[in-house]
């Protein structure tokens, strides 16, 4: 086998199959770069106040928890290089000593401990303090400003041992703290500083990558970390992430040579682009959902009627075959398929006729008093991926029960506070899962969770939960939690629409690319640039 056979054998490997990963015999492009698009400006580079998956993406570079999410979506060793469940409500996190901060300082337990109570402070106003503080011991009573953070449920037993109590067994721990939440922060640097920390030049992480530059709406550089515990696995020397909101100028800057990865393909476009591009089209199911969240303190969808019949009509065949048309998959739950701890949930009227479940739907509305003509208004933010599935939501609504629906397109970060302060009457959203469990679904349906946007919640289906969360049996606890689940959109909080895939273009000189990773977390740290 001569040298360019053997490079290009190495290369289709790389790129075809999800398992490969890089060692010392794949070769390997001088200029270890990669440009990246990552959707939309990140919210945040503060841990704390990370909430999305964009600000989670770059993030989980800068920033290494107790635990990872590999290439492939599996748990590996982060921070701690082992852990052990002592009780069925106790977690010990063992730490690396050779950890250390972008600075130099060693990484300790007592970093942990400063990040975790910092994070759940009522001070710091975290999005997520509720979201995960209810599985620490005194996380709730923390967050609500009645007990100090320094009685959370986590303590350093010496500089390398972390010791975890939680409120409930909890055996999805160890993906839990792989979350950006729980990644250490330097207590010396924030308080010195303050807000400015995340600022180039300030911020001290310590993952594979540090901050080196930060123009808003246009670009984020990140370089390599030479003091991250595990820098001799890190290939890219630089990670250029790009907001790119429009789909289309995406594709565009891909197809230029501009970019290395597209976030996401615009919606309709699947087919084409991977006829013409089949090597470089790679599309993963996720545990994710697309979803429109409702208002249910509007006078117009406070009823549970009506909100009932805007969600019957809405053909999610038609919305995932046509539409969207990347492979995603309609749905009538809360929760998807590959996640534990809980079954997919359907409504009874899924399998209905379109006919007959118009025909009920336009029964409750008038039961309501709703009548035709009645104007909503549906809140997305801005992309033309976003845009048609609103153009279609609207145009189902309106031919099928006559509601005239107004379209408001806003910029991806006005859009998420709207929902945080229930400034909407219909709001376009997604869920991407932070560790595989039901639980991590049910939160933007349950009482006191900030990622409940919909101001309204079921008690009943949270006790159920509660009752689940408690079981040690494993059976017993998915029935308990499939059940909470199904109560809870009862209610219909949310119109549940698509379980998303994660369609896009990825250049096929980027080795360490899986198919596999059902969380979405693409590390830069796993990836690298193949000769070419």
């Amino acid at each position: 086998m001569n040298a360019l056979i053997g490079q290009l054998s190495l290369l289709l490997i790389a790129t075809l199959l999800p398992g490969f990963s890089w060692s010392q015999t794949t070769p390997l492009q001088a200029k270890q770069e990669l440009v990246r698009s990552n959707g939309t400006e990140p919210e945040s580079l503060d841990p704390a106040l990370s909430e999305t998956v964009n600000s989670a993406t770059i993030v989980c570079d800068i920033f290494e928890g107790l635990t990872a999410i590999d290439r492939d979506g599996k748990v590996v060793p982060g921070v701690a290089q082992s852990w052990k469940q002592t009780n069925p409500t106790t977690w010990v996190f063992t730490l690396r000593k050779n950890s250390t901060f972008s600075n130099g300082d060693p990484v300790t337990a007592h970093d942990f401990v400063y990040a975790w109570q910092r994070f759940l402070n009522p001070k710091t106003a975290s999005p997520y303090a509720s979201t995960f503080g209810v599985f620490l011991i005194n996380g709730i009573e923390v967050v609500a400003g009645k007990k100090p953070p320094t009685e959370l449920g986590v303590n350093a037993l010496d500089a390398h041992t972390l010791e975890v109590k939680t409120t409930v067994p909890a055996p999805f721990m160890p993906s839990l703290v792989a979350s950006q939440q729980f990644a250490p922060v330097n207590r010396t640097v924030i308080e010195k500083l303050g807000r400015n920390w995340t600022r180039p030049g300030n911020m001290v992480g310590n993952g594979p990558f540090v901050l080196q530059e930060a123009v808003v709406n246009n670009k984020i550089v990140l370089t390599k970390n030479p003091r991250y515990w595990d820098a001799d696995s890190v290939r890219l020397n630089k990670v250029t992430y790009l907001p790119i909101e429009d789909s289309n100028v995406d594709v565009q800057l891909f197809k230029s040579g501009q970019t290395d990865m597209v976030y996401q393909t615009p919606p309709g476009s699947y087919a084409s682009l991977k006829k013409a591009y089949p090597n470089e089209m790679r599309n993963t199911p996720l545990l994710s959902i697309r979803y429109y969240t409702l208002n249910t303190k509007d006078p117009v969808l406070k009823d549970v009627r009506v909100r009932k019949a805007m969600s019957m009509v809405l053909d999610r065949d038609i919305l995932a075959q046509r539409v969207t048309a990347d492979g995603q998959i309609a749905l009538y739950g809360l929760i998807v398929q590959g996640t534990e701890g809980a079954a997919v949930g359907n409504y009874d009227w899924a399998t209905w006729p379109m006919a007959q479940r118009v025909q009920e739907a336009k029964v409750l509305l008038t039961q309501a008093g709703l009548k035709p003509g009645t104007k909503l208004k549906l809140m997305y933010a801005t992309s033309d991926y976003h845009k048609k599935m609103a153009i279609f939501a609207a145009s189902e609504w309106k031919t099928k029960l006559g509601l005239d629906v107004e379209m408001e397109s806003l910029e991806f970060k006005v859009m998420v506070k709207r929902l945080h302060d229930q400034n909407y009457q219909i709001g376009s959203d997604s869920w991407a899962v932070d560790y595989n469990d039901a639980t991590s679904f049910l939160t933007v349906v349950q009482c006191e969770s900030e990622q409940n946007t919909t101001g309204g919640c079921n008690r009943a289906a949270d006790a159920l939960a509660e009752q689940g969360n408690q079981q040690s049996d494993p059976e017993k606890r998915a029935a308990l939690l499939t059940r909470a689940a199904n109560l809870a959109m009862e209610d219909y909080p949310l119109i549940p629409l698509l379980q998303r895939t994660m369609p896009r273009l990825v250049k096929t000189y980027v080795g360490g690319y899986s198919d596999l990773n059902v969380l979405n977390r693409i590390r830069s740290k796993d990836l690298y640039i193949l000769k070419h």
